[in-house]
């Protein structure tokens, strides 16, 4: 099973074709064509060893912020300061996504109010100890997911494989740290520390690496008024704490595309894409 992280992916594949050029007009019929060709590319590379190809979808609404508010807060305010046109770019992506859904054989899932996150790791958990399951994304979240005996990542912009010598380590030191990205403090810190600009609390070293030493649910159960940071902070990065009902949902849509329909040389003679219609087989 080769896993895509669809957003992830397109957004990379956008930015590393702009490099420094943030000004630049963004063309529609071009990225479409990257995007493509990236999955075409990365099909074909690893479809012999993984097998067919799964796209995780980001839903517009993620439960973690009905938990925790702060959560990506920043990005809209990034994308408002940025010189690209953010609005057009994601007409295109969520253009490609409906497109891959309704011409392209492969199971699209996208589950009300999950991340792509979520879908991923499902996926992980439940297959990642019987087939070899390959996360195409350059997203280091995954890490984690490599406890799983058969899970291997590899970055598709970078063309290099995401490893770590201890998965677990890394989830542990994740929750502790926090993650300034999506707007998560370190367990000393409160929930706004980056809303208000403000600085994080550092962490003590001996308390940090007595926490890294122990258990998950050691470390957990052993936390007095950093238990409740500690506690935020997992439900926010430990992908074991996908809702239930999302785990499921995700499951049944796997289910129940199996094998779709390939309408792929319709929709590159559509959009007169001929030299992805050339390597056609490669999809």
């Amino acid at each position: 099973m080769i896993i895509l992280d669809l957003n992830q992916v397109m957004i990379s594949t956008l930015m590393a074709s702009i490099g420094n050029h943030t000004n630049m007009e963004i063309d529609e019929d071009l990225l479409r064509h990257m995007i493509l060709n990236t999955i075409r590319a990365n099909v074909k590379k690893f479809k012999s060893q993984y097998g067919d190809l799964v796209v995780a979808c980001d839903d517009k609404n993620y439960w973690r912020r009905d938990f925790f508010p702060h959560y990506k807060a920043h990005r809209k305010k990034d994308r408002e300061k940025s010189e690209l046109d953010w609005n057009k770019i994601f007409r295109i992506l969520n253009q490609v996504r409906d497109d891959l859904k309704e011409f392209f054989p492969y199971p699209v899932i996208q589950i009300d109010r999950a991340e792509a996150d979520d879908i991923i790791g499902t996926l992980a958990r439940t297959f990642g100890n019987a087939i070899d399951v390959l996360i195409l994304s350059g997203d280091k979240d995954f890490i984690q997911l490599h406890t799983y005996k058969n899970v291997k990542q590899y970055n598709p912009i970078l063309k290099k494989h995401v490893a770590h010598n201890d998965p677990d380590m890394y989830l542990k030191e994740h929750i502790i740290k926090g993650d300034r990205g999506d707007g998560i403090p370190n367990i000393a810190s409160p929930d706004d520390v980056f809303v208000t600009g403000g600085r994080q609390k550092p962490l003590r070293k001996a308390f940090y690496e007595t926490l890294i030493k122990a258990d998950i649910d050691q470390v957990e159960n052993g936390l007095d008024d950093l238990k409740r940071n500690w506690q935020r902070n997992r439900l926010l990065v430990d992908l074991t704490q996908t809702p239930d009902d999302i785990v499921q949902q995700v499951l049944d849509q796997y289910n129940e595309q199996g094998r779709k329909q390939n309408r792929i040389m319709e929709y590159f003679t559509k959009h007169k894409l001929g030299s992805l219609l050339q390597s056609i087989g490669d999809f």
